[in-house]
């Protein structure tokens, strides 16, 4: 029960239903706080308990001064959590491995339990291994099942063993696109209470309900756990970026377009660590659709939450998504009485503001590596130019392009080529370059959910069959929607069979390409760029486009929205000027040129309005917990507690909470350490730990190998998150990590100093050395460390390989959370130093004292770093809260819920 100190508690009546809800405006200054302030205001006010959160915490949002630099602590009670299966296993791994620990230490493992809905999607094990016929989608749901039978059993135990937690199983939909047709509630009812619907994922991406006005963000694994038992999230009162938009997309742009366009400004504007709010006449007439979009890609502009407030289109989406009247009826009711809906004309009190005119948003891709590197449309070919001299070998000879007429045109002089003939299946011999585009996928939550792009997509299907047009031989072409509804719309439309001749065929309904489950390139394809080195390109409609994430064969990856894949796909190249050269030639041999097979606006929406309808999203809503035939034949265990198999590769055990006592070792200064990687600027989270393929011949492969299990059966680093022995072999092994230590090589390479010549070896082989002789371990880092997705493992790997410290010149949010999660000191380079700047070359001795201030209660502004060779400098400390200080100190969040726990 709220302490209610404002005497805030009032009734709402909607229909015949009354709720209980928490008034904003009796908290001073309420009115003029940005939409998501006033959703933490009501957080607080409904959950103010005297001890955790106080009448003060609720006058500090109240009195939130946009300008001050965020300062003041609050805890944040998330209405649920969600997941997807990579990160959720791990989760449920680690609850169950909790309920034991809880039992051996005298509690009541009951106690490990949601206290709030816990809800996982099955959406990121399906791979893209069959493409290219209709029989593509069944034949990877066989083998999916195949591979991760010892997965979905274990989730099916936990959907048993644990209350308030349920699974949507696989081949229903990407979490995200399942969250806003089905999960959101926009405005939460519990316990007769009515409040804004809030909550934490375990994918960065969670941010893409932002759109629907729901206040949530990716967090890491460890941290949803502990929001699952009951425990607040810590933050500080964000700084608020207001982003106005004005004015209309203009014909011919996309939803992709303008997120790219957004992604690009709030990257050069600085938004890590604030929350994003799009206000002003321009929201007004941004669709749902479009609003979803623009949410999703906050992780790649940098910022914690991109959140559009409640209005009519909020309301018209929940319709269309089979929502019943009284939902929709509350939420209109609950965000006019709270001041949660939209004004168009209203101008919030924001920390800083930007500004956008819809109608000048391009067509534009993004990449060769990053999500935020725009390039406008019509330039993609001559930046193509420059990028791949960075992919290929320094004594390339620069030339004319030697493609055949038939297949692509001419390019300009200057262009590093290697022209490689390829010979497939059916004897047939056509030629590939640099520059090759041997995926095109239209995949991932951020578009698939759009229907406007979808459409637009299939559209330009249609019209390239119809102009005699399809893909290049060479290009593997995968369609794999967020949900069911997709198919069904394209089936109504008569859209599928233009889309499948194009060879789009489905792969499957989860995230596949774009989290690096492409599935292998055609024997021959791979044959060709592997021997002759190509840097051969994929274009996918996703959001990540990092080094080594998408195909370990493939080195250069856009970001394109779904038409454009198309369009890459029947052009096979990213040396064709797709605005201007042509595309193909029709049946009588004259040039399609991209005009002739883009639909216009019109086309599409009427489309859209004839062929999505309600009724789609109650039939493939109306039982989605239950799963198929399948799903429901897998055998489980029973009882409270799971039943180890110490033979799985899938599940195991992990250590975290070997030798736990309820009593906290003090904190100690890290002495005598070594470094196991000094890496450079945007190392992601996929590079600490990838996600994608095993290579047998690395750690992880070795391990498998060892366990009888055969190469065809590796399966991905994230489908075996759940066995900790292939994740520490995992942690800083992506193919593209370039370890400054071990300069000349690629992957997971170090220098062994525990030998005396420092041999370059294995990073996992070298940290069991390092253990093994006492020795702790620290990693130096340029800026953005850990950015990209919110992958626990790359702060629980880190851990578990022995690393103590990190030193970087700047986190993401997430990672830097995560390490602290995990009892991993991450401290930051003076303003101005770096590493390079510090002379330092990772071969030194590093000391970090003052860390043992933390057993006084305070948290140091800074540690002392010195090295054997002379180095000195303040190491900033970057555990910025009081709460996670107390994480650190008891060793890890999962060790200080613990013990909170067992002392209730």
């Amino acid at each position: 029960m709220s302490a209610n100190s404002f005497d805030a508690r009032s009734t709402l009546r909607v229909g015949d239903e009354s709720y209980e809800i928490f008034k904003l405006d009796k908290v001073e200054g309420s009115a003029r706080l940005p939409y998501s302030l006033k959703v933490l205001l009501e957080n607080l006010l409904r959950t103010e308990d005297g001890a955790n959160i106080t009448a003060d915490h609720i006058r500090a949002i109240g009195g939130w001064d946009s300008q001050a630099q965020p300062s003041q602590e609050i805890q944040f009670t998330p209405a649920r959590v969600i997941m997807q299966d990579f990160t959720g296993v791990p989760c449920v791994v680690d609850l169950a491995t909790m309920r034991e620990a809880v039992k051996e230490l005298g509690g009541d493992p009951a106690k490990i339990n949601p206290l709030a809905p816990a809800e996982l999607v099955i959406d990121h094990s399906v791979i893209a291994d069959k493409f290219g016929t209709k029989e593509a989608f069944g034949q990877n749901v066989e083998l999916e099942y195949g591979r991760n039978k010892e997965r979905y059993q274990f989730l099916r135990w936990g959907q048993t063993a644990f209350d308030e937690f349920k699974v949507v199983p696989p081949g229903t939909g990407i979490v995200h696109q399942v969250n806003i047709e089905h999960l959101a509630r926009t405005v939460m009812v519990r316990n007769g209470q009515a409040y804004p619907d809030t909550l934490v994922g375990t994918d960065s991406h969670t941010t893409m309900v932002n759109g629907l006005g729901v206040l949530g963000w990716g967090v890491g694994g460890i941290e949803a756990e502990a929001a699952m038992l009951g425990q607040p999230v810590s933050m500080l009162i964000p700084r608020v970026v207001g982003f106005k938009l004005t004015g209309e997309l203009p014909a011919g742009t996309t939803a992709t377009d303008l997120v790219l366009t957004i992604t690009e400004m709030l990257r050069k504007h600085g938004v890590v660590g604030k929350f994003v709010e799009f206000y002003g006449e321009g929201v007004a007439a941004t669709s749902l659709a479009n609003r979803a979009t623009i949410g999703n890609m906050s992780p790649e502009f940098g910022s914690t939450a991109a959140i559009f407030p409640i209005d009519d289109e909020t309301l018209k989406y929940l319709r269309l998504t089979g929502r019943d009247e009284q939902q929709v009826a509350l939420v209109e009711a609950y965000a006019k009485e709270q001041g949660l809906w939209l004004d168009p004309a209203a101008e919030p009190d924001f920390s800083e503001k930007l500004e956008l005119d819809l109608s000048t948003v391009v067509p534009s891709i993004a990449g060769p590596k990053r999500p935020q590197d725009r390039i406008v449309l019509a330039n993609a070919k001559a930046q193509f130019a420059q990028d791949v001299r960075n992919y290929v070998a320094d004594d390339e000879e620069a030339g004319k392009e030697s493609f055949p007429a038939s297949d692509s045109p001419a390019s300009s002089n200057g262009v590093p080529t290697k022209p490689t003939t390829v010979t497939a299946p059916d004897g047939s011999t056509y030629e590939i370059d640099h520059g090759a585009v041997t995926v095109a996928a239209i995949t991932s939550c951020t578009n698939t959910s759009n229907p406007y792009v979808m459409v637009a997509a299939a559209l330009v299907a249609k019209k390239a069959v119809e102009k005699g047009l399809t893909r290049k031989p060479w290009v593997k072409t995968t369609l794999a929607p967020g949900s069911k509804v997709v198919t069904d719309y394209f089936d109504k439309a008569g859209l599928t069979p233009y889309l499948d001749k194009v060879g789009f065929n489905l792969v499957g309904y989860g995230c596949t390409t774009c989290i690096g489950n492409s599935g292998p390139l055609p024997e021959e394809v791979s044959k060709a760029v592997n021997e002759n080195d190509l840097a051969v390109t994929s274009v996918l409609s996703g959001n990540r486009n990092f080094e080594g994430r998408i195909n370990p064969d493939v080195k250069m990856n856009y970001l394109a929205s779904p038409p454009l894949v198309v369009a890459y796909a029947i052009a096979g190249s990213m040396k064709v000027d797709i605005t201007k050269d042509a595309l193909g030639v029709d049946q009588d041999g004259k040039p399609v040129y991209l005009n002739d097979i883009w639909p216009s606006e019109a086309e599409v929406n009427d489309v859209v309005a004839n062929a999505i309808g309600e009724d789609m999203f109650n039939k493939s809503y109306q039982d989605v917990f239950a799963g198929d035939a399948q799903w429901q034949a897998l055998s489980i265990p029973t009882g409270n507690t799971f039943e180890w198999d110490s033979e799985s590769t899938y599940v195991r055990k992990p250590p975290y909470f070997e030798g736990m006592t309820m009593e906290t070792t003090p904190v100690e200064d890290i002495t005598g350490a070594r470094v196991l990687a000094k890496l450079g600027d945007s190392v992601t989270t996929d590079h600490i730990s990838p996600a994608g393929a095993i290579k047998a011949d690395t750690p992880a492969g070795k391990y498998l190998t060892e366990h009888g299990i055969e190469r065809r059966d590796f399966n991905s680093y994230g489908s075996r998150r759940g066995n900790h022995e292939v994740m520490i072999r995992g942690t800083f092994a992506n193919i593209r990590l370039r370890n400054q230590i071990a300069p000349g090589t690629e992957g997971g390479y170090t220098r062994d100093f525990t030998q005396s010549d420092g041999p370059v070896s294995f990073i996992y082989d070298a940290s069991q050395n390092y253990q093994a002789a006492g020795t702790p371990l620290a990693i130096l880092a340029g800026k953005e460390y850990g950015s990209g997705s919110s992958r626990d493992w790359a702060a629980k790997g880190t851990a578990l390989l022995g690393v103590k410290a990190v030193i970087a010149e700047s986190y993401e949010r997430i990672h830097r959370s995560n390490l602290i999660g995990m009892g991993v000191l991450p401290l930051q380079f003076p303003e101005g130093q770096t590493a390079e700047t510090l002379g330092l070359t990772g071969e030194e001795t590093f000391s970090f004292t003052g860390v043992t201030e933390l057993n006084n209660g305070t948290t140091p502004r800074t540690v002392k770093v010195t090295t054997d060779t002379g180095v000195e400098f303040d190491g900033v400390v970057r555990i910025d809260t009081p709460g996670e200080a107390d994480y650190y100190r008891n060793g890890g969040i999962l060790q200080y819920v613990l013990r909170s726990l067992i002392r209730k």
